[in-house]
């Protein structure tokens, strides 16, 4: 079972693993652990990774980036609306009103929605990731922003079915640094002890999150969590981009903004001009050529300027960090780790560092530690990997409401069942009493903090609810849950019967009640022992250190519950004699905002498998024409080279002509060929090269290749050894062992090289079956044939054993 973490961010893509006992961040074919979050789209195929990055510039109408936050979004969104004046691609408007993104694919104009966009990168990270391990690759963890609503949570679970992932459990950025921290420490307080507290800043290429943590041995729990989703490393690049074009626009008359090419290509310098301002103060060069209109443009930065132009922007990054020191208690702070790329400019250490008063900590990568906590928690999840125990408990980031319509009248009930911060994962049971079906509708009670335009998460119906026999209400029980993932659900729901007879004994929690519109009665978790000896409870709460006289007092108190509490039991045991209670579970119709349907996704599916199978070929047949380029230029060499000796001028001419021809062929009528194609003239270019060996097999060259081997082998230990002696000592080798080995090269070569080209039988002509005679050798057909026929056996004898 394989065990992968994945961190799929707005720009890179990182990819950790567990194995030989420790977490390794695995690189791809190009040898780089960061793989572009970029997809491009052509007219054979589609490339991902590195090789779509490349082609951002050459090729941007039909390559994808930065679509990571339309996830469960509309087009008629402000965000995206605001993101689609900057996109070089064209946005779509899908039949349900989401975001899609139209390209050209396969000489078609073709529509994707995001999940299928993801669901192509989450292909390739998978592809890497199971190179790197030698086995497939099937459970993953996979990271997600904290701020992240349910809507958008389910849309990338929804990916990560179309890839062929099996997600075990989608986990917030800031919790999965945390765990990459508090793992491995071997300090931590004892349980018992006062928790240490850590601030957590991540600030990345789009967002800016912030959390924190409380670690214990063993556990790490999530306290507060706060965030910015539109400040991060962009909005910097932006700022140079607009002052550069304004610049260019003044000195060289070039409207950049209107050529889509040299925009994107004044990003890419000018994300590279702010990497280098982190490490430098002094004045920058930018310099790009033959920018537009074969002008080549110039300009300079440092970083003083530069931040002076992002004061805006700076000033935004003590609000999170506020915000969550609000929300948690006012514990003293251990420590503040920093990551993400844009935590590296210096004005943005400055600002935490003096937010805090102390310094902030870079022990984790800034880089990697997202996707190593991902793959952390993967193996804590899996059961072929061993793991310290370790429990993580996460943040509800937004309060969550429950609303109901009451029976009664025309009102409507709400309760909210998650507060913000809450513990996650988590379950609760609520309790209402109902005659028939209901709906239970949740959403986000907070809409002014959502970084989301719709506070909806869905709507629930509770099926088959029926009246007691008597005519009075049902009692419905119903369990709501935020899972791993984040995502809220109504999990189950069951109806209490009561049925005369016999009484049963029958174990039920005993919830008390907030009374509400709809009578439902929420669980706490208090069952009827709790309730019953509440004096317990009274003792945890009050943690007061009583003497030996208040002791007695209170002992006192605690005999007359006991009593009391059997009195209840006998009352309540007698009235319940004739009845019994019997839980029967009940459907529930579930409605979720932007939820895609079953046949749809299964669609995708299925024409994400053509996808990868069209790559495939499309490779295979690439493959197939550098096949024959590569022997084309190695042949060539070797005629220059080691084969010059041996090779006569007539047969050195015959063979360059040949490689000229299949050269020219290849750059001009053989530029876009099937597979077959390439394969036929590779074969036809080693024919015309060894004739004399093509009737051999593969196994008998592979013996011949290992014999050689081999014996290359020997000779070279022996040579080794030899050179170690002295020349008074005795040889390493005698010559009878060096002739013997070469008798038995020569048996092993000799009958493979030497063996005969088999007899090929020539075809029957039609004329000579009429006259009852069999063809003789093509060499002998002619005025004399008849007579060498007839001095020879037939053809079909000979071939008798």
């Amino acid at each position: 079972m394989s065990v992968v973490g994945i961190d799929v961010g707005f720009q890179n893509c990182y990819i950790a693993v567990a194995r030989s006992g420790g977490i390794e961040t695995i690189a791809n074919e190009y040898s780089d652990r960061c793989t572009p979050a970029c997809i491009s789209l052509a007219s054979k195929n589609r490339t991902i990774g590195n090789a779509a990055k490349s082609q951002i510039i050459t090729n941007f109408k039909n390559t994808v980036h930065g679509f990571k936050k339309f996830h469960g979004r509309a087009v008629d969104d402000q965000f995206v609306q605001g993101e689609k004046s900057k996109l070089p691609y064209n946005l779509h408007k899908l039949d349900n009103g989401s975001t899609g993104i139209k390209v050209r694919y396969l000489n078609e104009d073709k529509v994707f929605t995001i999940e299928q966009m993801t669901a192509m990168l989450l292909t390739k990270l998978k592809e890497t990731s199971e190179h790197a391990l030698k086995k497939p690759v099937v459970d993953c963890v996979i990271s997600v922003p904290s701020f992240f609503t349910d809507v958008e949570r389910r849309s990338l679970m929804d990916a990560t079915q179309i890839a062929g992932l099996n997600c075990l459990r989608l986990i917030n950025d800031t919790t999965a640094v945390a765990l990459a921290y508090g793992i491995y420490k071997q300090d931590l307080p004892n349980p018992e002890e006062k928790p240490r507290n850590v601030v957590f800043v991540d600030i990345g290429h789009s967002s800016y999150q912030v959390s924190i943590a409380s670690f214990n041995k063993g556990k790490l729990k999530v306290l507060a969590t706060a965030f910015d989703p539109y400040l991060g490393g962009r909005n910097f690049d932006e700022l140079l981009v607009e002052y550069f074009c304004g610049d260019f626009k003044n000195r060289f008359k070039l409207n950049v903004k209107d050529n889509p090419r040299a925009l994107l290509r004044l990003y890419q310098e000018c994300e590279k001009l702010k990497k280098l301002m982190s490490a430098n103060s002094s004045d920058l060069p930018l310099n790009i050529e033959c920018f537009m209109n074969d002008i080549d443009v110039h300009g300079k930065m440092n970083r003083v300027q530069f931040e002076e132009m992002c004061a805006q922007l700076l000033m935004r990054v003590e609000a999170p960090l506020k915000s969550v020191m609000e929300q948690s208690s006012k514990d003293e702070i251990y420590a503040i780790e920093v990551v993400g790329g844009a935590t590296r400019i210096p004005a943005i250490k400055e600002r935490i560092s003096k937010f805090f008063g102390k310094d902030i900590s870079t022990t984790l990568n800034a880089d990697e530690a997202v996707a190593r906590g991902c793959a952390l928690q993967c193996a804590i999840l899996s059961p072929a990997f061993k793991v310290r125990e370790f429990s993580i408990t996460d943040a509800v980031p937004f309060p969550i409401t429950l609303r109901w319509k009451s029976q009664t009248d025309e009102s409507v009930g709400e309760c909210e069942v998650y507060s913000k911060n809450h513990a996650a994962p988590f379950s609760k049971v609520i309790t209402f009493h109902k005659k028939e079906p209901f709906d239970l509708e949740a959403f986000y009670s907070s809409p002014n903090e959502l970084p989301y335009p719709d506070s909806r998460i869905g709507r629930f119906t509770i099926q088959n609810v029926v009246p007691q026999p008597d005519g009075d209400s049902s009692k419905v029980k119903v369990k709501v849950r935020v899972n791993m993932h984040g995502i809220f659900s109504v999990s189950s729901a069951s109806l209490i019967e009561k049925q005369k007879g016999e009484a049963e004994d029958v174990q039920m929690e005993t919830e008390p009640t907030v009374q509400n519109e709809g009578r439902p009665e929420e669980q706490v978790g208090d069952t009827d022992w709790q309730k019953k000896y509440s004096f317990f409870g009274y003792l945890e709460l009050s943690k007061v250190m009583v003497k030996q006289t208040d002791l007695c007092l209170y002992l006192y108190k605690f005999l007359i519950l006991l009593k009391d509490g059997d009195k209840q039991d006998q009352v309540a045991s007698s009235s319940k004699a004739n009845t019994k209670v019997k839980s029967v579970d009940l459907p529930i119709w579930a409605n979720t905002t932007r939820q895609l349907d079953q046949d749809v996704l299964n669609n995708f599916v299925d024409y994400e498998k053509k996808m990868i199978i069209q790559d495939k070929l499309e490779k295979e047949r690439n493959d197939a024409k550098n096949a024959v380029e590569e022997y084309v230029y190695e042949v060539r060499d070797k005629l220059c080279g080691i084969y010059e000796r041996y090779v006569t001028e007539d047969e050195s001419n015959r063979l360059t002509i040949m490689l000229e021809d299949t050269e020219i062929w290849l750059y001009e009528e053989g530029e876009d060929q099937e597979k077959e194609i390439y394969q036929d003239k590779l074969s036809e270019l080693k024919v015309g090269q060894d004739e004399r060996y093509q009737h051999l097999s593969a196994e008998e060259m592979s013996v011949v290749e290992k014999s050689v081997c081999e014996a290359l082998g020997w000779m070279n230990t022996k040579m080794n050894a030899q050179s170690k002696l002295t020349v008074a000592q005795d040889p390493a080798v005698k010559v009878a062992e060096i002739i013997q080995k070469i008798q038995e090269l020569e048996d092993v070569c000799h009958p493979v090289f030497n063996r005969p080209k088999p007899k090929t039988e020539e075809p029957v002509e039609e004329g000579d079956k009429n006259n009852g005679a069999h063809n003789g050798p093509a060499a002998q057909q002619g005025a004399d044939s008849k007579g060498n026929q007839q001095m020879k056996p037939p053809s079909g004898e000979m071939e008798v054993d």
